[in-house]
This record gives C-alpha cells, structure tokens and sequence, in this order.
C-alpha cells in the first residue's frame, strides 16, 4: 500500500481483505478455528508422547467429536445470522412495539432506540422463526375463542316438576297477556287530547309531592320496605335482623317479625295477602345475609316455615311470582331460584350471571323475569321456556336493582354507575339511559297499572321521579339525612315510601290528594 496526494491505494488481494463480503469472513473465521484445533490435537499427542499428559483407561476426551460440535454451533451461528439480514421488519416503530408485544417480549428496553428495537425484533424473529408473530396471533385468536364459549348460557335438562311448572306458568300467564294487550290496544283508541290532559293533571299532582309522615324504624339501617297489597300496612327489614310492620298512613308500629340473626336485604307480601288470602297463610317472605329465607303470615311474631338451600351464600332479594305460587330468591352463588310453595321444593336453580345476582323482577303477565347481577349484566328469561330472550348489556358496574313496567315490555335497571337504563323487549335494546344520580342507584321502580313514571332511589340521599316516555325530571324527593336504600309504591297510588341508611323511613303524597 502506498500514499499518494489522493489518499491511500490497495492491491487487489488487500481489497478483498478489507471489502470482502461477510460470508467470506465467516468463511476464513471457520478456518481459523479448524487450524486452532489441529494445533491442539498436535500439542495433546506430543504431551502424550512425553509422559507429560496422562489419561487413564476410565475416561476418554473425544476431539473430533469437541471438533463437530464446535463445528454445527459456528454453522448455526452463520444460519441464524444470515437469516436474520432477509428478514423484513417494518420501519414504523408502532408496528415494531405491536409485534414485540404479540411474542410476548417487552416493547422497550432501558436507553433503547427505534433502531435499536428494530434490530433486536429481527434477531428474536431470527431465532423464533418467521412464523413467530403469526403462530401468537392465531393462538391468541383460539384463547378468544373458547373464552367466548365460555361465556355462552348453556341448559341442561331439568327434573319433571319443572316442567309441570313451566306448563302451569305459561297457562297463567296467556291470558293475561291477551287481557293486557286488549287493554293496550284500547287505550290506543283513546284521544290524544284527552290522553295529554290526563298525563298533565298527573304530572301537577306529582310536582306538588311533600312529605308527609317521617318514622324512626329501627335503630339500624332500613334496608328494604315494601306495601301491602291493600296499600294498609308497609313492611321494613332493617340490619338489626327485625323486619317490622306498620299501619298506613299514620305509620303506628303494629308488630315485630323476630327470626333472622343479621342483616335482612329484603321483605315483600304475597300478591293476595290483606285481600283474599287468609292472614293465618303465608302473607310474606323475607331474606338475610347469612342466606336464611322465612315465611310469614300476619298474625304471629315468629316465621311460619324456612326455606333452605341458600347458606353459607347471601340471599339480596326475594320476590313473588304474581300468581303467588313461586316465590324467587336472589343468591351470591352467581344463581337465582324458583321455589314452588304449594309442592313446598325448588322447581329451578337457574344460573347464567357470571357474578353474584342481586335482583329480580317478574312481568305483571308472569311468562318473564328480569334479572339484575354484579356482574354488571342483567338478563331477560322466559320461564315458559327456561331461555335467555334478552342480554342487557351497557351498565359500567354492578345492577342492584330491576324493575318490569306494567305495560310488559319495558324494563328498568339501576347500577353502581349512577344510572339508570330503560330497556325495550320489543326492539331488544336500551331506548334511554337516565343520568339520574350522583352516587349508587339503590332501587328503581315504575308506576303500578300505568308505568306513567319511574321513581329511583340513590345513596346520593334522594329519590327521584322521572316522567314515561320522555323521561324528564319530574320531582326530587329530598329529606333524608344519608343514602336512601329502599323504595315502594303503593297499589292504590296514593303513597311513595322510602327507606333510609339513617334508621327512618318517609311517606310521600301529593298535596292536591288523589292518586300518584
């Protein structure tokens, strides 16, 4: 090599030397390490020879097998690394980071670059195969997939006294439904004046709603409180384990139900108690948290008959089928039952919430039930068939409360969310969501007869009157010290109550009087 005033100059074997491709480097690279073990074999014979080295009859060094070992990694080596340069990774560093992810490697490394990454996704798709990223994609695809399945409602058959009860409940519940919709279509001849004028005047009465009677119930939270379906007597179930009775509407206490040892979720009358049922029948239900569900009538202190099946689950809420035949019950066991008190059995144990179910609704036909769950989730079954003909599905959390509309086909959910969700059957979606409060929903319930308003309640400390279909506010029901957790409307339309976390509950009416 020579320096002239142009720079230096090589000779056509330096060239070679110094701009050789990287193959032929690998190439020399091997030789050499060929050379290398000659000249250890060689060392290792002469040592031999001159008694320096000693290998006893136990053991031996195999060189050419070291030397073909050696020989297979330095080849694997070379593979890897020319595969490695036809490998095609994308310049976008986004795609990089997303392919990373998709094998499972981290997307970024301390101090590392987009090049850096890039390079270092080609080395890993090197070693991993250029299928990697395909391969993860389809068994990610396959995880999917049967998580999906997993989450489909499945059946299984049931026992004969199901069946006869889904014959039963869909004999009752027919004709109704054409009685209901008879009515319905009546109602449609009626004028829309005349229609107007009605919702207005029930409207006035509902904006001049006031407080009328405030009772101290216990000297725990009352939880739960419910009418009479004579609208003479409310019942309220408290933490303290009391459920109690009181005469309506000067809300004088009538008598103690003493059974449960802890907090009672809910307490509701048979749909014929205080009209034809006899008051020595059972008149009511009620639940607690250690999952105990009694049965009462209205003369005794003490519950008539248990129900058992439940424990050591909690029980939310307890509701009457309409015909009061079935009484339903709301486990923590992800599960709802259906008891049938005349064969004093559960006919159903139906399951299909991923989370605990907190509550239960029936239509005032009897063919479906509404469920409402922790699991953010509510359901729609038709006990005529045992399937899920509705999923309600856009609460950001848990439902704690459910309520079916008398004209069958709308439904109410209220949620951990703050809001409520009115749900058509007819076009099997959520038609309106009610931004209705600033805290959790506790209970929601529609106009009895009519459906004309919906009533919430919240832990935000009120209740709430929302008018059907616009679902304008209509009146705030406010009065209560802390978080209201039960509401009802009387059968007779003349009184709103509701319970409270502070230990009382209130009766509301309207000013002008008449019915709500």
């Amino acid at each position: 090599m020579s320096d002239d005033e142009d720079g230096p100059t090589f000779t056509k074997r330096q060239k070679v030397l110094h701009f050789g491709s990287l193959e032929d480097a690998e190439k020399q690279r091997l030789g050499a390490d060929r050379t290398s073990i000659a000249a250890v074999k060689l060392s290792i014979e002469a040592g031999k020879e001159a008694g320096h080295i000693n290998i006893s009859d136990g053991g031996h060094f195999d060189l050419e097998a070291s030397e073909s070992a050696m020989h297979a990694e330095a080849l694997a080596e070379f593979e890897k690394r020319k595969r490695a340069r036809t490998i095609q990774v994308s310049t976008d560093d986004s795609e990089v980071k997303a392919n990373l992810r998709q094998i499972g490697e981290p997307i970024c490394l301390f101090g590392e670059g987009p090049a850096e990454r890039r390079e270092r996704l080609r080395k890993l798709l090197a070693e991993l195969g250029e299928t990697a990223i395909k391969q993860k994609k389809e068994e990610k695809q396959k995880e999917q997939k049967k998580k999906d399945e997993d989450n489909v409602t499945w059946y299984h058959e049931g026992p004969q006294s199901l069946k006869n009860a889904r014959y039963w409940i869909a004999e009752y519940s027919i004709p109704r439904a054409k009685e209901r919709v008879k009515k319905q279509k009546e109602e449609k001849l009626v004028p829309v004046t005349k229609k107007n004028a009605k919702i207005q005047n029930l409207q006035k009465r509902i904006r001049s709603i006031t407080n009328d009677c405030s009772q101290i119930g216990d000297s725990r939270p009352i939880s739960y409180c419910s009418f009479s379906p004579n609208s003479k007597i409310l019942a309220t179930a408290s933490w303290s384990g009391l459920c109690k009775l009181w005469s309506i509407p000067d809300c004088s206490h009538i008598r103690n139900l003493r059974g449960h040892n802890c907090n009672v979720g809910a307490i509701v009358f048979h749909p014929q108690a205080t009209l034809t049922l006899d008051n020595s029948l059972c008149c009511m239900a009620s639940c607690s948290q250690d999952g105990t569900v009694k049965l009462w009538n209205l003369e005794s202190e003490e519950p008539i008959a248990d129900i058992e099946g439940h424990a050591p689950y909690r029980v939310s809420r307890v509701k009457y089928h309409p015909s009061g035949r079935f009484l339903a019950t709301c486990c923590f066991d992800h599960s709802w039952r259906l008891w049938d008190l005349e064969v004093q059995e559960e006919v159903l144990h139906q399951e299909g919430h991923s989370g605990p179910v907190f509550d239960i609704a029936f239509q005032s036909d009897g063919a479906l039930c509404v469920t409402g769950g922790l699991d953010a989730y509510g359901r729609v079954w038709d006990l005529r068939s045992g399937r899920c003909v509705m999923f309600l599905e856009g609460h950001l959390k848990s439902i704690l409360a459910v309520d079916f509309s008398d004209d069958g086909y709308h439904a109410a959910t209220g949620s951990e969310d703050n809001g409520t969700k009115i749900w058509d059957l007819r076009q099997r979606k959520c038609v309106y969501t009610v931004p209705s409060h600033t805290n959790i929903v506790s209970g929601v319930k529609f106009q009895p007869h009519s459906g004309n308003y919906l009533v919430t309640a919240s832990y935000d400390g009120t209740a709430k009157i929302w008018a059907h279909p616009t679902w304008a506010p209509l009146k705030t029901l406010a009065g209560h010290e802390s978080r209201v957790m039960g509401l009802d409307i009387s059968r007779d339309l003349k009184y709103i109550a509701t319970s409270s976390y502070d230990r009382t509950f209130k009766l509301w009416v309207s000013e002008f009087g008449g019915g709500l």
